[in-house]
C-alpha cells in the first residue's frame, strides 16, 4: 500500500461527518516512548507506575477514568472495531448479515465491513461511549480482517479505508487513536493514527514493520506473551520500542515491563 492518507469513499466521508462535532477539540498526542500498562480483564491493578493505561471501554466506568487521571494517567478505550462480542451489550444491534466466522475467542465473529451503514454507526456510538466516560485515547481491535478467514471477501484497500473511517472518526471526538497490528497498511495508516499496539511483533518477527511510526516520533507499543523479556526487551529498546510481556488474558497476572 502507499503511503500517506487515503481518499476515502463518499458514503464514508458522510458517516464520519455524522460522528464530527461543529469544531473537533485537538487531542492528546501520545509521546514517543510512553510507560504502559495494558489490562482488559480482572479487578483493575490501579498501582502500577505507568503513565498509559489502556482497560476495556465497556466494564471500566466514567469513576474509574477520572480515578486514574487523579493518578495523572492517561486511559486508553479499549473497544473492538472489526468483530462482534455476544456479551457486549450491543450485540443485539448487529443483523445476521454482517455476521462471519469466528475469530477463535469465545463469543466472537468477524463482521462485514464492507457493510458501511450497518457496521459505522454501531462504532460510532462505541466512541461516543468512550468519549463521554472521559478517555483520552482508543484502541480499535480486529482491523485486520483482509488477511483472516473472516467469511467475507474483503480485500486490503476496503480494510484501508475502514481503518482510516476509525481514526477519523476517534479524532472527530476529541481522542488520539492507536493502529492495532495490522502491520502490512502501517505505512499507509501512520498519517491518521497516533501511534501503534502491537501483539508479538518480536516473536513473528514483524516490529520493523512499524518503521514509519518511530520515524515520526509516534509510539510502538508491544505486547508478547510467550517470548521472555530477555529475549525481546533489549531488541525493542534499542528500536525505540515500548515493550512489555503480559499473559494472553490480559488479566493482570503478569506484566513484566522492559521499562
Amino acid at each position: 500500500m502507499p503511503r500517506g492518507r487515503r481518499w476515502l469513499p463518499v458514503a464514508t466521508v458522510a458517516a464520519v461527518a455524522l460522528v464530527l462535532p461543529a469544531a473537533a477539540a485537538a487531542w492528546w498526542q501520545p509521546p514517543p516512548r510512553p510507560t504502559f500498562y495494558w489490562q482488559l480483564q480482572g479487578k483493575l491493578r490501579t498501582t502500577v507506575p505507568a503513565a498509559v493505561y489502556d482497560v476495556d471501554g465497556f466494564e471500566t466506568t466514567a469513576a474509574g477514568v477520572a480515578a486514574l487521571h487523579a493518578s495523572s494517567k492517561h486511559v486508553v478505550c479499549y473497544v473492538d472495531v472489526g468483530t462482534a462480542e455476544s456479551f457486549r451489550p450491543d450485540y443485539g444491534a448487529f443483523p445476521k448479515s454482517v455476521l462471519g466466522r469466528t475469530n477463535g475467542w469465545p463469543g466472537e465473529r468477524w463482521i462485514d465491513i464492507r457493510q458501511t451503514e450497518v457496521v459505522e454507526p454501531i462504532m460510532a456510538a462505541r466512541f461516543r461511549m468512550c468519549a463521554e466516560k472521559g478517555f483520552d485515547a482508543v484502541e480499535p481491535d480486529n482491523i485486520e480482517a483482509f488477511s483472516n478467514n473472516s467469511g467475507f471477501p474483503i480485500t486490503a484497500e476496503q480494510q484501508l479505508a475502514y481503518n482510516l473511517w476509525v481514526a477519523e472518526a476517534v479524532h472527530g471526538l476529541g481522542m488520539a487513536v492507536l493502529q492495532k497490528n495490522d502491520g502490512e497498511q502501517a505505512a499507509a495508516m501512520e498519517p491518521s493514527f497516533d501511534g501503534v499496539l502491537t501483539e508479538q511483533c518480536n516473536q513473528y518477527s514483524e516490529c520493523g514493520d512499524f518503521a514509519s511510526y518511530l520515524q515520526a516520533g509516534k509510539p510502538v507499543v508491544n505486547a508478547e506473551y510467550k517470548l521472555k523479556t530477555k529475549r525481546f526487551c533489549a531488541a525493542d529498546e534499542a528500536a525505540g520500542i515500548v515493550g512489555a510481556r503480559f499473559n494472553l488474558a490480559l488479566n493482570g497476572k503478569r506484566f513484566e515491563p522492559c521499562w
